[in-house]
């Protein structure tokens, strides 16, 4: 099932699209909670702030946004409230923990900067990810006629791979060779958590 596909079923049933956007929202706030865990305990800079705030954001914009579908909120993260849970619950730990790995395997870092590099690099691919999904989502709820919108999240996202670019260019010149390892890795999750959606929407659709 291609995304676009994949999300004109999503949009098109309440329930579903309710549950997707809260799968967004979690994902948000894990992004965001994980920016704040990678804070140096002085050495924090602007952008490191300004990516946690707006990521919290963006968080609480996709909760608010379900309230335009269904008066039943999904009032939580927990597992009913959520599509394909396990693998959503997964995706950014997994993506986290190997490229921790590959960095430990690629540079001599002391435990405070791996720290940085693990977000610098992670951040990295999932707002080369995010670059990808909002707008396909964007485009299949403007077809639908939806009341949902995403267009101010595209905008930030975008500056944020901008501003990922710029530190990464700082960190090391290399950095886009490491970088093509970190996005493969994130594109072998997200195929696992895209193949589990669907699986979850078939099942429920043939229940």
């Amino acid at each position: 099932m291609t995304l676009h596909h994949l999300l004109e079923r999503i949009v098109n049933d309440h329930e579903t699209h309710a549950k997707w956007l809260n799968t967004l929202s979690y994902m948000e706030n894990v992004g965001a909670r994980k920016i704040s865990a990678c804070e140096h305990p002085t050495e924090v800079n602007l952008i490191q702030l300004k990516h946690a705030a707006e990521e919290h954001r963006h968080a609480h914009y996709l909760k608010k946004q379900i309230l335009k579908i269904t008066s039943s909120s999904c009032e939580n993260y927990r597992k009913e409230y959520l599509l394909a849970s396990l693998s959503t619950r997964q995706y950014l730990h997994s993506l986290d923990i190997k490229t921790c790995k590959y960095l430990q395997q690629n540079f001599s870092l002391t435990k405070e900067q791996l720290r940085y590099a693990a977000y610098l690099f992670v951040t990295y691919a999932i707002e080369v990810r995010a670059d990808e999904l909002y707008p396909v989502y964007q485009e299949v709820l403007t077809r639908c006629g939806s009341k949902v919108m995403v267009k101010s999240i595209i905008l930030e996202e975008e500056g944020h791979l901008e501003e990922m670019i710029h530190q990464l260019d700082e960190f090391c010149e290399a950095w886009k060779i490491h970088a093509e390892h970190i996005l493969k890795i994130e594109n072998d999750l997200h195929q696992q958590w895209i193949k589990s959606i669907s699986e979850e929407i078939l099942k429920t659709e043939h229940a």
